[in-house]
């Protein structure tokens, strides 16, 4: 994968990560935190776990091995999680930012929580971290319309779109 696509994907990715954060802002503290039997069980755990695996896979690109995700306990209410996730997107942007061609191609070397390593191109993990995100918005977007609320759309082809406008545009 070329660096400009990878940065490209990444782009979307915090675009969908906002967006899904936006449309919970909405949720009362009691929808928020509703028991709705899926993965995560509910909307707060759900965001909690995405924004988790991204601050663990950076940690992970940077050399550090975190023991687990961060405790959805942790973060108590909206403000916390959207506050936390804002940061780890922001590191995330550094991080990206600072690669060249050669750390993407590059084989790395992580380790999992159980103790496992794996070494293998920068890009296939950082392509896993996109993926991983869309398949747990997605569920959110199940869940907002639990409780009533409306979910964004977040499709490719509509990033796409609306990022090609504003560029025609300046």
């Amino acid at each position: 994968m070329d660096l400009q696509t990878l940065r490209r994907l990444y782009e979307f990715n915090a675009w969908a990560d906002r967006r899904t954060l936006e449309s919970c802002a909405v949720l009362t503290s009691e929808q928020f935190t509703q028991d709705l039997k899926s993965s995560f069980h509910s909307v707060h755990d759900t965001l909690v776990h995405i924004f988790g695996a991204e601050w663990v896979w950076l940690e992970r690109w940077q050399g550090r091995s975190p023991t687990g995700l961060p405790w959805a306990a942790n973060f108590t209410d909206y403000d916390s999680v959207s506050a936390r996730w804002n940061e780890v997107l922001r590191d995330l942007q550094q991080f990206i930012e600072g690669l060249t061609q050669a750390d993407l191609n590059g084989p790395l070397e992580v380790r999992t929580f159980a103790g496992g390593i794996y070494k293998q191109p920068l890009w296939e993990m950082m392509q896993h971290v996109v993926n991983h995100g869309s398949y747990h918005r997605g569920q959110i977007a199940t869940m907002l319309r639990q409780v009533g609320a409306q979910p964004p759309t977040e499709d490719l082809i509509l990033f796409y779109r609306e990022s090609n406008a504003a560029a025609s545009a300046t």
